[in-house]
């Protein structure tokens, strides 16, 4: 319980100084808090600075990694997959979550319409392959260089 109410701790500092929305996170390693963050898309003007997205920044300069393997992410409410992406990508296994995505939903913010469009069933952007070749010869190069994997 006390590392959610850290995680409420951090909502309510950002919604309090109208930073973004009512979304906090701490991440901790070996029971302790190693990094923390809340919605910050109002002050930044970025909508990539979403509650986890900022705790996991933060943790990984705290750390100096990108690797948070063996951390646990708290939030005040269920990642949405722009978030649940980052968390994959850092290696976060296990996530706490406070309220769902449809609490999430009834206050104004559509997390839904991401998960109806990777399901197909809506038409939020549209892509197409470009220019493959040019794209194809920087990936061979990049693989010739051995650089490190992450």
């Amino acid at each position: 319980m006390k590392y959610m109410d850290e995680a409420l701790k951090e909502a309510y500092d950002g919604i309090k100084n109208k930073d973004g929305g009512p979304f906090g996170c701490v991440i901790v390693k070996d029971g302790k808090i190693v990094g923390r963050g809340h919605n910050r898309v109002l002050l930044k003007h970025d909508p990539t600075c979403h509650g986890e997205m900022e705790a996991i920044r933060d943790t990984c300069k705290n750390l100096g990694t990108h690797d948070l393997s063996g951390c646990e992410l708290y939030t005040t409410a269920e990642p949405c997959p722009m978030c649940l992406g980052g968390i994959l990508w850092a290696n976060i296994r296990k996530v706490f979550y406070g309220c769902t995505v449809d609490d999430t939903d009834k206050i104004g913010f559509r997390d839904d319409e991401f998960y109806k469009c990777f399901e197909g069933k809506d038409g939020l952007y549209s892509a197409q392959e470009y220019d493959r070749a040019e794209c194809l010869k920087l990936f061979d190069d990049y693989s010739k260089m051995n650089a490190e994997r992450y």
